[in-house]
């Protein structure tokens, strides 16, 4: 797959495309699904809960963190990481106000 284009796309949709894009893989997707319903948690402990090895959780973990989607906290030797729910909310309004949109739009 190539590079995406954003030229002549606002910043917004820029950075809201690459956070989608971010969520579009499983791993990822477990990894939030984890986080939502652990109130903080370990590296370890993912490792522990996905059938992948433990660098490839943590290139995840980064490029969740690097859209910023989640959160660390450095606990010793461990990183505990929890969602970060302005993010979320921001992506929430945003699929939101495309489904009003959607659903407000004539229909082919």
């Amino acid at each position: 797959m190539g590079i995406t284009k954003t030229i002549g796309f606002s910043e917004e949709i820029t950075a809201m495309a690459d956070t989608l894009k971010v969520l579009g893989h499983p791993a990822r997707l477990s990894i939030m699904h984890y986080l939502a319903n652990t109130p903080s948690c370990i590296c370890n402990d993912i490792v522990m809960e996905l059938p992948l090895a433990q660098p490839t959780i943590s290139r995840h973990l980064s490029e969740l963190k690097r859209v910023g989607l989640i959160q660390g906290e450095i606990s010793g030797k461990n990183i505990c990481y929890c969602i970060n729910s302005q993010k979320w909310q921001e992506v929430l309004q945003y699929l939101e106000t495309i489904t009003i949109s959607l659903s407000n739009a004539k229909k082919c």
